[in-house]
């Protein structure tokens, strides 16, 4: 990942409201949610989260297919594994530190929701 495109990934994460749609389909899986769903897990309308959907999916965040009259989003996982792979190598340097950090991390991609985000993955 090239660093206009981190920059870009950082800028969809930075709102509270992507960021829990991001997480939410991560834990969907591959098969993903349908923009209607996503809006009721968030517990915003339908027009707010399309609304994030779509800066969501500008920044390859996450994708979209349509299946029959629905539109079914899900996480672009590779985007998310680069989006990692550079804060951990060309922004950190891969520094011994913050490497040994991230591989102690008890959170570290577990499906369990991290305390306080039962809400936002349930």
């Amino acid at each position: 990942m090239d660093e206009r495109q981190a920059l870009t990934s950082f800028a969809a994460l930075s709102q509270e409201t992507r960021l829990a749609i991001v997480r939410t389909l991560v834990v969907a899986g591959p098969e993903g949610l349908a923009a209607g769903l996503i809006a009721d897990r968030m517990g915003v309308s339908p027009s707010n989260v399309s609304f994030h959907l779509k800066e969501l999916e500008r920044s390859g965040l996450i994708s979209q297919r349509r299946e029959s009259r629905s539109i079914v989003y899900s996480a672009s996982y590779g985007t998310l594994a680069g989006l990692v792979t550079f804060l951990m190598d060309d922004c950190c340097a891969g520094h011994p530190i913050i490497r040994e950090g991230v591989a102690r991390s008890d959170a570290c991609c577990t499906t369990e929701p991290a305390p306080g985000e039962d809400d936002v993955v349930a």
